[in-house]
C-alpha cells in the first residue's frame, strides 16, 4: 500500500504599497497590493501554480478588493506603487 499526500496551498507575495481612498471605510490610507498564487503540492512540496489572483488590502479596516493583472501593471507603470 502506498500513501500519496497531495493538495493545494496558497502562497502570498506583497507587491507594493499604494495610498488611496478605501472603498469600505472611506479613509485615505496606505493599502498593500498582494499576489496570491495557488500551487499544487505533492508531499508538501509545491510543484506548479494552478491560479493567480491580485488584490489590495486596506491597512485601516482590512477590506480587500480583487484586482486584475492590468490594474497592477498600470499602478507600477504610473509610479503609484511603492516597494
Amino acid at each position: 500500500m502506498m500513501l500519496l499526500i497531495f493538495g493545494f496551498r496558497p502562497f502570498f507575495t506583497a507587491l507594493a504599497t499604494v495610498v488611496f481612498v478605501c472603498n469600505f471605510c472611506g479613509q485615505n490610507v496606505a493599502q498593500q497590493v498582494f499576489k496570491q498564487t495557488n500551487r499544487f503540492t505533492l508531499f508538501f512540496i509545491p510543484l506548479f501554480s494552478t491560479s493567480t489572483k491580485y488584490y489590495v488590502e486596506c491597512s485601516n479596516c482590512g477590506g480587500t478588493t480583487e484586482l486584475t493583472r492590468e490594474q497592477v501593471d498600470n499602478m507600477e507603470r504610473r509610479g503609484l506603487a511603492q516597494r
